[in-house]
């Protein structure tokens, strides 16, 4: 139950308001008029259903159900409420459900079932396999839990997993494991102290068998003690697997010595006397919930070496079952798995141990701001909200069931699998593809101004990681190795990635005697320049381009872009190259749309816009998109005077002059360019093809406004700005950027601007 009043009521008005519960049901295909009704319905719908006649794996090419889990429940055990009944479990289902959606994009539907004879309760499960591809048992008290899942596994060829046994146990296991390593123990040698005795309980002694624990070395207590030979006091054969042959009768009497407690019972069970009592660095799981077998502060006093996982998110390392569930139904899901079966259940405690003793991901740090999340005793397992679940556990569980002969399906390139996962949580992975191979087809060094910022030095390693790039950052040293070391990055200054210390570099001398030799007719003198090259990060890296030691700048994290765009421009403008615009890709639902200029000319003149719009045409195609352009003013094939109007019409006079090889149109508005049906009754004649995907406007207000407002309110997802003009030579991102933005601009700086001018 909730903890204070306040937080009871949040609750509760989250599940009532604005609407209802958390699921809603939304239709993927337009029924817009009667040619969609026959092709959705009668009669077209028949021919669906006959191919699904002739062959029933074409159920998943013409329905949803390939990608549709059932979370069934009657509600007899649900966690720290027992035995509520069905139609009180739905909350906890819809949340299930939610959770399936937005951690792996499968589809669910919550069925509540009122039901208590498990044998009745498995014949309706059973008679849902033709609605679904996988069916999720929840919250079902033991032992009708194992009876259940036991006929259904029997007597359904798709998969069929009680979460509350597997889910618990796989991840029990992956923090097993690990915590094993961090304490320099293995599975084979330990002993292992358990209390409680239901389906959890049980399940996670199973899989730690499966890991290598020798079975007599487990000892398992319950409410009425240890199990042991000849008990008959509340036993199954499920508890009788793992009765010893003991004189012994409590826990207090078995834990001595022991490596692990795993508890998954109630409040309080575990005493720190019984924690002193156990081994050298011993791993206490107390995983009751909401209230642990011992809080990790008493254990710890205990122990002060303990290693500690709890079920809770306010304490290091929660055993949290949703770093299982959605992805472990992913991969099956996505190869037809006719079961879950072991070897799928080991990949996935795996793929999520060796998730944790990588370097943690950007997004999961900005998830869980303020923790430490480098692999170690607190931190065991990866957080919930960490992006590369997905890919890493989904492939392995996917692998798994090929190897294992359970899949219906093969995945021929388990690389491209991961790769089309990761697109499911970046949603920038597809578009910038592309550009990704182009820049690993060069070695260009890249050099990044603020170079202390966290979101850069995550930057940084990922590039090292997935692009041929250098990476160089401006920075002092002392800052970037503590925070290098308190993000747990693997990278290190020196022997990963060069670093420039304005406050002590050798080339001090060369870089201000040269930006004071370019500009010293422009009001700066020697001591101003030495003052700039001592404190202005973004004028040191337009420097080093200058002198060709870096191939590309990237400044902007902090501060206004104008005036990073000011040095930028002084030091590397000329020659040819000037700031046509700035360009930025907003990544939508349904696809991408560029926006230009945001950032560079607030009042630009046609021959600047026609500036704009051919550099805007040459760097979407590096997307692998080919430009339908539009001009856009509130003037509309001048039906209105005004003076944007007019000088986007200048503009298209020169395109036009210039025969270029792409597609424009203007001026018009925004819903002209992006409604062909629309812009057809209008104009007619128009050039432009389909949608626009290319917004160009005469004025950065309007530009800059359009790419907000559909970053902030239709969850766009921007890649830019791409600062135009400069040659590759220099980019200016915004302050909100993530490491994820970064890593694409780094990509996008990557690439020789000869491969796509």
């Amino acid at each position: 139950m909730s903890d204070t009043p306040s937080l009871r009521d949040a609750a509760l008005r989250y599940h009532e308001f604005p609407r209802p519960g958390k699921l809603e049901i939304r239709a993927t295909k337009p029924m817009a008029n009667g040619r969609d009704l026959a092709r959705a319905y009668s009669p077209g719908v028949a021919e669906a259903c006959l191919e699904i006649k002739a062959d029933p794996e074409n159920a998943a090419r013409y329905t949803a159900r390939g990608n549709l889990v059932a979370v069934v429940s009657n509600g007899s055990a649900v966690l720290g409420l027992g035995n509520i009944g069905a139609l009180a479990s739905k909350p906890v289902m819809e949340g299930k459900a939610v959770l399936f959606k937005n951690f792996a994009g499968i589809d669910c539907f919550d069925i509540e079932v009122n039901e208590s004879d498990p044998e009745k309760l498995a014949d309706i499960v059973c008679a849902l396999e033709p609605s679904f591809g996988a069916i999720n048992l929840e919250d079902i008290k033991a032992p009708d839990c194992f009876i259940v899942e036991k006929i259904c596994r029997e007597r359904m060829g798709i998969p069929v997993f009680h979460d509350d046994q597997h889910g618990t146990a796989i991840v029990v296991g992956a923090a097993a494991r690990n915590a094993l390593h961090v304490a320099g123990k293995s599975f084979e040698d330990i002993k292992i102290v358990s209390t409680g005795g239901g389906a959890a309980g049980i399940a996670c002694l199973n899989m730690l068998v499966k890991l290598g624990v020798k079975r007599q070395n487990i000892w398992l207590c319950d409410i009425h003690g240890l199990v042991y030979e000849g008990r008959s006091e509340d036993m199954n054969p499920e508890k009788a697997a793992f009765a010893q042959d003991s004189d012994l009768r409590t826990l207090d009497e078995v834990i001595g010595g022991a490596d692990l407690f795993l508890g998954l019972s109630g409040p309080n069970v575990l005493k720190p006397e019984m924690v002193a009592k156990m081994s050298s660095r011993p791993i206490v799981f107390a995983l009751a919930n909401p209230n642990p077998e011992i809080l990790p502060d008493l254990a710890r006093e205990a122990a002060p070496d303990a290693i500690i996982a709890t079920g809770r998110s306010d304490f290091p390392n929660q055993v949290n079952n949703v770093l299982c569930f959605p992805f472990i139904f992913r991969g099956a899901l996505d190869v037809g798995a006719s079961e879950i079966n072991d070897e799928m259940q080991i990949a996935c405690v795996e793929g999520i141990a060796e998730l944790a003793r990588t370097t943690t991901s950007a997004e999961a740090a900005a998830a869980y701001k303020g923790e430490q999340l480098t692999f170690g005793a607190d931190y065991l397992i990866p957080k919930p909200f960490d992006p590369r679940l997905v890919a890493v556990v989904s492939s392995a569980v996917a692998e798994a069931a090929m190897k294992s002969g359970v899949a219906s399906r093969m995945i021929d390139d388990l690389e491209a699998y991961k790769q089309r996962l990761n697109q499911t949580v970046f949603k920038s992975a597809l578009l910038m593809r592309p550009v990704f191979e182009a820049a690993r087809a060069a070695s260009r060094r890249i050099v990044f101004s603020e170079g202390e910022d966290e979101r850069v030095l995550r930057a940084a390693q990922e590039i090292l990681e997935e692009t041929t790039e250098t990476p160089i950052l401006i920075g002092r040293p002392e800052v970037i190795e503590a925070r290098c070391e308190k993000m747990g990055l693997r990278i290190r200054p020196g022997s990963d990635f060069q670093i420039v210390n304005p406050e002590n570099d050798p080339r001090y001398y060369d870089y201000w005697n040269s930006y004071h030799q370019l500009m010293q007719r422009q009001g700066v003198t020697p001591d101003l320049a030495k003052a700039i090259m001592r404190t202005n990060t973004t004028a040191i890296g337009a420097i080093m381009v200058h002198h060709n030691e870096a191939d590309s700048l990237i400044c902007g994290t902090f501060g206004e872009y104008r005036w990073h765009l000011n040095y930028v421009n002084q030091v590397l403008g000329g020659n040819g190259l000037e700031p046509h615009g700035a360009l930025s890709m907003m990544i939508l639902e349904d696809g991408p749309l560029f926006i230009a200029d945001t950032q560079v000319r607030i009042e630009p003149t046609p021959e600047q816009i026609a500036q704009t719009v051919m550099g805007a045409a040459r760097h979407v195609r590096r997307f692998g998109i080919e430009p339908q352009i539009a001009l856009c003013s509130q003037s509309q094939f001048g039906n209105i005077a005004c003076d944007t109007g007019s000088r986007l019409r200048a503009a298209i006079e020169i395109l036009d002059a210039n025969n270029c090889d792409f597609t424009y149109e203007g001026e018009m508005n925004i819903d002209t360019a992006l409604d062909p049906d629309l812009r057809g009754r209008i104009f007619p004649n128009s050039r432009l093809q389909g949608a626009a995907n290319v917004l160009v406007f005469a004025h950065a207000d309007a530009a800059s406004g359009v790419r907000n407002i559909l970053k902030m309110r239709s969850d766009g997802l921007e890649v830019g700005p791409i600062l135009m003009g400069m040659g590759n030579r220099a980019h200016i991102v915004s302050p909100s950027i993530t490491a994820r933005g970064l890593l694409n601009m780094a990509a996008i700086a990557g690439t020789p601007v000869a491969q796509y001018g």
